[in-house]
């Protein structure tokens, strides 16, 4: 028989052999290896004691702390799947996720119990449980007393790890289905790529309800074996205190813009780092050229989704091989080509359609097997969504064909500060709102987000509208990164000959 290839499993394998050395480092605590393992197996049996189905999910809507990524791995020990939902998700958007993925628990803050409790029964779910990032909750207190050790479930690489939902551009949220092979494959491959080592230190301040934080960055540090220094969210002061001792931080472009902000920031807080890695938004060719300047790094830009985890990077080595305005090569074992419209593979220059095959690539969306037969080609290939080039040019500079550029959206989403913004659950609302006639949102560059969410509003005759007025609105009904950042009030929308509303045109006009 082989070896087992549970998601955890393939981690642990890179654990150092001293277990008794720190893994994760908070400002006021210490995790050691051992401390990972023993606390993992508790909650594992936790979830096994509770004997739900193979394949059950376990939801969380949680604050970042390190037992919540240890939630995470006994989730994977225990054989069943994991949905990480946005801690900014308001109630109704957890009712429908709860609907759609049918949990057997739900994992909750304590300041939200009333709520989800009731969200949990209509959907169905049996257990809701809580967990603080204070090491507190009704979680903790039923998994403390129980067993510091579990045999981790084997599962092969096709079996479900982890479902993270996703906004798409037509219908609702979709919950992408990613293998303990998806997950652990491209691992492997960052591992080796980004040339991890048990030397190396990770400054951790990404969320952990995205794949950013909890599979890139988490995977990353556990199967090297290396250190986190964990902080619950971006942290300025945290991160010129910690920035010293690290070697590798993964960030979105905000993170940078942020540090570049800081007068107290410069080349003797990176005096140790190896690698400065940015994604899930676009990287202004600002940034890039000024965080260059001022830290003496080169930050590495890659390309991913939620379906498919890491796709592209430029080179980790030389340095000066990282070309701004790009996110690089496919990574080993993935598959990219850009195509028109009838999927039909384009040379260098031309901007076409994004589609990718690899072992990361997911297996398709939860429940919505028409939906699998719109994103996947007929031979394969996924769909990404994104419109890029091969070649061309970047920030005036010649790119070599092998190198991928990311020129846009062949549909309206939107990314804001890396999470994914879907304009028409905005306008449903909007519209929906008194003396409101209709909406556009659209996004337009920001140099701290990457996007930010502007909505243009029409009233109906006669009323009056106060933009403020709909924006606090908005504050009580949808996550806040969802949020119009500008509201604008117009007369009207522009429009082409067939009555479609021209989002191009307001892009370049708020842009």
């Amino acid at each position: 028989m082989g070896s087992n290839e549970n998601l955890y499993a393939v981690l642990e394998r890179g654990f150092p052999k001293d277990r008794s050395s720190v893994a994760i480092e908070t400002p006021t605590l210490h995790y050691t290896w051992d401390d990972i393992d023993r606390a993992s197996a508790c909650l594992a049996n936790f979830l096994a004691a509770l004997d739900l189905p193979p394949g059950a999910r376990v939801a969380v809507q949680v604050e970042k702390s390190p037992e919540a990524l240890l939630l995470y791995l006994a989730t994977l020990r225990a054989g069943l799947v994991y949905l990480p939902l946005n801690t900014a998700y308001r109630e109704a958007e957890v009712a429908y996720f709860l609907e759609n993925a049918a949990p057997g628990l739900v994992v909750c803050a304590s300041k939200n119990l009333d709520w989800v409790s009731e969200a949990a029964r209509r959907a169905g779910t049996r257990y809701v449980h809580t967990l603080d990032d204070d090491r507190t909750g009704s979680l903790l207190e039923a998994a403390g007393s129980l067993p510091q050790t579990f045999h981790t479930v084997p599962r092969r690489p096709e079996d479900l790890a982890a479902i993270l939902y996703t906004s798409g551009t037509t219908g609702r949220s979709k919950g992408a289905m990613l293998s303990h092979g998806n997950l652990s494959s491209n691992a492997r491959v960052l591992h080796q790529y980004w040339g991890w080592s048990q030397d190396d230190v990770l400054l951790h301040m990404l969320p952990i309800f995205h794949v950013h934080g909890l599979f890139v960055a988490s995977h990353g540090a556990l199967l090297a074996g290396a250190r986190m220094l964990w902080a619950p969210k971006l942290d300025a002061d945290l991160a010129l205190k910690w920035l010293p001792r690290a070697t590798v931080m993964m960030g979105v472009p905000t993170y940078y813009v942020r540090l570049l902000s800081d007068p107290r920031f410069g080349r003797e807080h990176c005096a140790n780092m190896r690698l400065f890695i940015s994604g899930s938004a676009p990287l202004l060719r600002e940034t890039f050229d000024d965080f260059r300047a001022r830290s003496g790094h080169t930050i590495l830009e890659r390309y991913g989704m939620s379906e498919t985890i890491m796709l592209t990077s430029n080179p980790y080595r030389p340095e000066s091989a990282r070309l701004g305005g790009t996110v690089g090569k496919p990574l080993p074992g993935v598959s990219l080509r850009i195509t028109d419209d009838q999927d039909q593979p384009l040379g260098p220059d031309a901007i076409g359609h994004v589609q990718v095959k690899g072992d990361g690539v997911f297996s398709g969306y939860w429940c919505m097997p028409e939906k699998n037969r719109e994103e996947f080609t007929l031979d394969g290939w996924f769909r990404t969504g994104d419109m890029g080039r091969w070649g061309g040019e970047a920030g005036g500079a010649v790119v070599p064909d092998d190198y991928l550029s990311i020129v846009g959206r062949n549909k309206d989403l939107i990314i804001s500060g890396g999470y994914n913004v879907y304009p028409k659950e905005i306008e449903g609302v909007l519209d929906d709102l008194p003396g409101v006639d209709e909406s556009a949102v659209i996004g337009v560059p920001h140099p701290d987000f990457g996007e930010a969410v502007v909505a243009v509003v029409v009233a109906k005759p006669g009323a009056a509208l106060d933009a403020q007025a709909l924006a606090d609105t908005l504050r009580g009904r949808i996550a806040n990164f969802k949020v119009p950042k500008q509201i604008h009030l117009v007369e009207t929308l522009p429009r082409n000959a067939m009555g479609k509303v021209q989002k191009n045109v307001l892009r370049d006009t708020y842009r």
